[in-house]
């Protein structure tokens, strides 16, 4: 198998620190907010990886982070924090928030197909690694206090931009233009370790710590997770291509600091879900949800299968004409993938065949596309009969995961139809007398009955959850 490596931009045979097992880690989500379809993009193409390293043979443990922890809106530790934002907005504690936004990203994982990881830790749970590590950083003299702070210094490291090999001198203060620089900073990109004081004093989680009542920095907290749950040695560390600098290389020199010795081989980064505006984020605050998918009467498949089709280190234009043809091709595909019949003995040689095209397509650096275009060459060949076709599909869908042969489930609602298209009249009614607040108060009654309704330009329907 070869994978594109960040850190050394070149695509390397996949050698594991330890023959046979795989230490994967992955950046888990800031839990402020609803995960929008970019960053589960990157969460399924790792999943896809983990699973084809599985299907490979490899034993694999798979390490995710929650960032429970307030995450600060800028690449220089400043501005405001995240968690503390989403909580007074919704009027919860910053506990309660986390909370509710990890249940609805696994609850979209779950629909995607996504396999949970093997560990997920919040950081909340690890403050006292969090501490340990970063005092072993000051014995060492790669950390020091400034201003209340502890701080990494970069200036201790041989090589601090191992991801790109820039002059200490061309990098800009705080990487963007309008963040103001931190004058307790001995180098431009020391980055903070703990915080006992900051722009804003009401963070609402904090510990006691040698250096003073406080909170850790975001990028000591994946470093210490992965070195809890897999050692000294990482094989595969994954998360998306905005999270290479300086959340990356920041990991990589508190880590090798730390332990004397390099730390993560491969280095495994999903590019961008764009729109035509540019790349999706939730500080924009116009991102697009799975939920929103759904209830526009798209399934959790066809965006899997929308993002299968492209390489993940191309960057993915999001569409309504895209994502459309993607849709009406997953369902297109799956009817002629169930009407396939079961019918005689599966050949072993024509199964071999097939399935090593599927594996010469992932081994060549995860490409998914050609590996959907496998599934088509089985789906159309004459040389296959009906049995060696599903075990083959049902083969392929061990990684590829897009329920191919698994038939839809009857949904049944607790309302008759006729009750339903009622009830669908009368909120189209209260619309047109402006009665907003019972329009509503109808569709949030049939959404707690498993009914969501969907308005397209040609009236509404409904879908039975």
């Amino acid at each position: 198998m070869k994978l594109y490596n960040t850190l050394t931009r070149t695509t390397e045979e996949f050698v594991p620190h330890e023959a046979g097992k795989v230490k994967m880690y992955t950046c888990g989500p800031t839990v402020y907010n609803f995960a929008h379809i970019g960053n589960l993009r990157t969460y399924l193409m790792e999943d896809v990886l983990e699973k084809y390293l599985r299907y490979a043979g490899y034993d694999v443990k798979r390490v995710m982070n929650i960032t429970d922890i307030g995450h600060l809106s800028s690449d220089a530790d400043s501005g405001e924090d995240k968690m503390l934002l989403g909580a007074k907005r919704e009027h919860k504690t910053v506990l309660e928030l986390a909370k509710f936004y990890t249940d609805a990203f696994f609850a979209d994982c779950a629909a995607l197909n996504i396999k949970r990881p093997d560990v997920v830790q919040p950081a909340t749970g690890c403050v006292d690694e969090f501490i340990r590590v970063i005092s072993a950083l000051m014995e060492k003299g790669y950390a020091y206090k400034a201003g209340g702070n502890v701080y990494f210094d970069t200036s201790k490291v041989e090589q601090y931009h191992k991801f790109f090999n820039f002059k200490e001198d061309d990098l800009e203060v705080g990487v963007r233009e309008g963040v103001d620089e931190d004058e307790n900073k001995r180098n431009k990109n020391d980055f903070v370790l703990w915080f006992t004081k900051s722009k804003f004093e009401d963070q609402a989680l904090k510990w006691d710590s040698p250096w003073g009542v406080g909170y850790p920095g975001w990028h000591i907290e994946c470093s210490c997770i992965a070195m809890k749950y897999l050692g000294e040695y990482v094989d595969i560390h994954c998360g998306g291509i905005d999270n290479v600098f300086p959340h990356h290389t920041n990991e990589i020199a508190q880590s090798e600091a730390y332990l004397g010795h390099p730390w993560c081989k491969y280095w495994f980064h999903v590019l961008h879900l764009n729109t035509a505006g540019g790349k999706m984020s939730k500080s924009s605050g116009g991102f697009l949800t799975l939920k929103k998918l759904e209830e526009e009467g798209y399934s959790p498949m066809e965006y899997r299968f929308f993002c299968l089709q492209s390489h993940y280190r191309n960057a993915l234009v999001f569409s309504q004409d895209s994502f459309d043809n993607a849709a009406n091709a997953y369902r297109k595909l799956r009817q002629r993938t169930l009407a396939i019949p079961a019918e005689g003995e599966a050949d072993a040689e024509g199964f071999a065949r097939y399935k090593k095209a599927f594996c010469d397509a992932m081994d060549a650096d995860l490409n998914t596309s050609l590996a959907v275009t496998c599934v088509y060459d089985v789906v159309k060949a004459k040389d296959l009969n009906g049995a060696t076709k599903r075990a083959l599909l049902a083969d392929f869908d061990k990684v590829l995961s897009l329920d191919l042969l698994k038939a839809e489930e009857k949904k049944q609602s607790a309302l008759s139809a006729e009750e339903i298209e009622a009830a669908i009249a009368a909120r189209a009614a209260a619309k047109k007398a402006k009665n907003y607040a019972e329009a509503d108060r109808i569709r949030g009654e049939l959404a707690a009955k498993g009914i969501t309704l969907v308005d397209t330009p040609n009236g509404t329907t409904y879908k039975i959850q």
